[in-house]
């Protein structure tokens, strides 16, 4: 119909003049074909995928909605794209020329359903995070499985275009595969922090937001990496330590820590009279009940005649885990004691040593 049209405004000497092969009316009616095109994916665009998305909105199924996510990662280059191919794939293309089309072709409709996939993907994510009582590590665990989908996705697509340009990927996998055995062999140390990352995920020893204790580093946890875990110490600087080390050493999380316990001993003078020494616990009891609402007293006790001093034995447990809390209430009761024993003129001890000399 197109090609009668032509015909009886142009004459046909011209029409079936060629040009790389095709004549001039198999060229416009390319043109006409993809100015076509991309009016009907423009209408398409404004008109249905609008309609789409109000229906969405109204629909009560998550399902409905992530589709529209997905539609809307399709922007209008990918379909002007699409138009161009079919409109040249009317025209009589060279074998070689149609094969780098198609080529380009499968790969532009694989990145457009990898991107899809992701927004339909983050979609779900995005309503799990969402969620109040998710924690620090269901978030990394979650951002870190939505990496190796990510890179799955994208070394399946790059392995499609290379099978359709005729390359054989068995080999290359083959290949891949003894090449990967030796990068492998060669970064055992990132490998391994990369596995440890994923043990921290699932297995929960700590999670954003934790205070924790590794070895002699103490801080709040900020971020959970591939790699490493970051750490915030209580001076202000950040400790980075590799995941791998940290599933290998002895974690104190403190978190979970329903009440702190507390120990701590005192020291008097020798000099200090029996009376003064049963004193001692009877005063140590009544401070702790001043503070009865923030901790709970286990014991006092005369421990032991120390080198220098009479040395006293106190254990009570802080109900509240915040250690600046536990640090005020510290000091609190260190005050009141010293308080007290100025009052009864007990005399605490600090190392002494006396000398005794003999005449000859």
């Amino acid at each position: 119909m197109i090609e009668n049209t032509l015909r009886n405004f142009i004459s046909s000497e011209f029409l079936d003049t060629k040009i790389f092969g095709n004549t001039i009316e198999q060229f416009i009616v390319a043109i006409a074909i993809f100015c076509v095109l991309v009016v009907a994916f423009r209408i398409f665009r404004c008109v249905i995928l609008v309609r789409i998305k109000e229906f969405a909105q109204n629909a009560p199924a998550n399902f409905f909605k992530s589709l529209v996510e997905a539609f809307e990662r399709i922007h209008a280059p990918f379909y002007d794209l699409i138009a161009l191919y079919l409109a040249l794939s009317s025209l009589g293309l060279y074998d070689r020329f149609r094969v780098i089309l198609d080529a380009f072709l499968l790969g532009l409709v694989i990145l457009q359903i990898i991107s899809s996939l992701q927004a339909i993907l983050q979609y779900y994510i995005n309503k799990i995070t969402s969620k109040e009582e998710i924690d620090g590590a269901s978030l990394t665990a979650t951002r870190g499985i939505v990496l190796i989908i990510n890179i799955v996705l994208y070394a399946i697509a790059v392995l499609m275009v290379l099978s359709n340009l005729g390359i054989n990927i068995s080999s290359l996998i083959a290949s891949l595969g003894i090449g990967g055995i030796a990068i492998a062999l060669a970064a055992q140390s990132i490998l391994a922090d990369m596995f440890s990352a994923f043990t921290i995920y699932f297995d929960k020893p700590f999670v954003v937001g934790d205070f924790i204790i590794v070895g002699d580093k103490l801080g709040t946890v900020e971020d959970i990496g591939i790699k490493t875990t970051r750490i915030a110490a209580l001076h202000g600087e950040q400790i980075i330590i590799p995941n791998q080390e940290l599933t290998k050493s002895t974690v104190h999380n403190y978190k979970n820590m329903p009440r702190r316990r507390v120990l701590f001993t005192i020291g008097v003078t020798y000099n200090t009279s029996l009376e003064k020494c049963k004193r001692i616990p009877e005063i140590i009891r009544s401070i702790c009940k001043e503070f009865s609402e923030h901790l709970t007293l286990d014991r006092v006790n005369f421990l032991e005649f120390g080198d220098s001093s009479l040395r006293f034995e106190i254990v009570y447990y802080h109900g509240n885990k915040d250690f600046t809390d536990y640090m005020n209430y510290r000091e609190k009761i260190n005050l009141r004691i010293k308080e007290e024993f100025e009052k009864e003129e007990i005399v605490m001890a600090f190392p002494t040593r006396t000398l005794y000399m003999e005449k000859a």
